[in-house]
């Protein structure tokens, strides 16, 4: 839920009994698109805010702790990603972070709602960037259907940049769908999925992701922590995942040597994202095979 209190806006993590504000200036947009309530805020202090069903999507200032997040640890864990897929991620933040790396031939973001997109084009147009570049490709639509319509082995790493597994994007959290995940992704191929809260989250929908990535045939799962202001608890989580190759390495010196500027990423903030605290570690550790660590 959410209030509006002399120029606060706060959303209400009700069943936690916490809360986040921020201090708003104005209302910049607000429309009831064909799935959700999409408003667009500006704040005192961190930019534009995108707000949908009353949740906190994304801001100016600190969306690039997520979205480099999402994309680069996964990208330089493959050993060469060439087609990379995006189901969800309207805001195109993610797709900006993933055309970045040189060698990817080939992006798709698969979205369900175009009115974020075009809304986020108006309102973050940093993160829409890359949208005229020709590697990108844009399909919006039903991301599951699209992933069980895919031509098999036909995918390098795949990103599942959703909302909170509830509405559309419940089905993003399911076991058929990381099975046909599976059958997309070619040898040696990676999914990385936002996975919320390891503060909230790591004993429901974590293990819970941990465990269908398993049962789905995924032999290596790592979750690897990173801070996000704007959420609930300020900490944030990916899972990453992989058929037969172990998650523990990355390739450093194309980390170090890349040609492009992150502002949070780097090999250390890789290395330091892939060491869980310990009560992850507890609540994961039936999952973890051996020489996994």
């Amino acid at each position: 839920m959410t209030a509006m209190n002399e120029g606060w806006f706060t959303e209400v993590f009700q069943d936690q009994g916490t809360a986040f504000s921020l201090q708003v200036k104005r209302k910049l947009h607000e429309e009831q698109t064909p799935f959700q309530k999409l408003e667009i805020y500006e704040t005192e202090t961190f930019g534009h805010l995108m707000v949908l069903d009353g949740c906190v999507m994304l801001t100016t200032r600190d969306n690039f702790l997520y979205h480099e997040m999402m994309t680069h640890p996964a990208l330089f864990t493959h050993k060469e990603p060439k087609k990379v897929v995006i189901v969800g991620g309207g805001d195109c933040g993610t797709l900006k972070e993933v055309l970045r790396h040189p060698g990817v031939e080939e992006a798709w973001q698969v979205e369900i709602d175009e009115r974020v997109t075009r809304v986020s084009e108006t309102y973050f147009p940093e993160l829409c960037e890359a949208n005229g570049d020709p590697r990108a490709n844009f399909f919006f639509g039903d991301g599951i259907q699209w992933m069980r319509d895919i031509e098999p082995n036909s995918i390098d790493v795949l990103i599942i940049d959703s909302t909170d597994p509830v509405g559309p994007a419940e089905g993003l959290f399911a076991l058929d769908f990381y099975r046909d995940a599976m059958l997309a992704l070619r040898e040696g191929g990676i999914i990385v999925q936002q996975s919320e809260s390891p503060l909230l989250h790591t004993d429901s929908i974590i293990k819970g992701i941990h465990d269908d990535m398993r049962k789905a045939g995924f032999g290596h799962v790592q979750t690897l922590p990173f801070p996000q202001p704007v959420y609930p608890t300020g900490w944030w989580s990916c899972t990453m995942a992989s058929k037969t190759n172990p998650l523990k390495y990355f390739r450093e010196e194309d980390v170090n040597n890349r040609p492009f500027v992150t502002r949070y990423y780097n090999a250390g903030i890789h290395h330091g994202a892939l060491a869980m605290p310990q009560f992850m570690v507890d609540a994961l550790e039936d999952e973890v095979h051996p020489g996994e660590g």
